[in-house]
């Protein structure tokens, strides 16, 4: 089964919302992601495969220098085949495209394997204030 990413794919809120529930372990939300996406992102690339939205990254950005990677999920069935990287990648070469120069991304611990290993990502110091 080939899996096909989409850069600005068309993507339902239900779809969305229910991978966003699996991969993150919270019950199906009810956001409206279609508004959210259009109002504060640079893009974004969905994964497909059988018609079925199995990946999901969100590329916010500043207008200018800086775009932010956000909601990166992959479904739990999916995970460890290499799906994540390639979203990451994908919203990397368009972050690119548009003239960003840096790709920021912050994480829990445990995907740090993830991120700089698969990704590319390096280490940096950065501030984080909880609101």
């Amino acid at each position: 089964m080939a899996i096909k990413y989409v850069w600005r794919g068309d993507l339902d809120n239900t779809s969305l919302n229910a991978l966003h529930a699996d991969g993150f372990g919270h019950p199906v939300a009810r956001t409206d992601w279609r508004a959210r996406l259009e109002r504060h992102s640079l893009g974004w690339v969905c994964a497909w495969e059988d018609g079925s939205l199995i990946g999901f990254v969100n590329v916010a950005w500043d207008g200018g220098a800086h775009a932010f990677i956000l909601d990166t999920v992959v479904a739990q069935h999916r995970r460890a085949k290499g799906i994540g990287a390639g979203l990451v990648a994908i919203a990397a070469d368009e972050a690119r495209a548009a003239k960003c120069a840096w790709l920021h991304v912050d994480f829990e611990d445990h995907l740090r394997p993830f991120y700089f290993d698969a990704c590319g990502f390096k280490a940096t110091t950065a501030g984080l204030i909880a609101l």
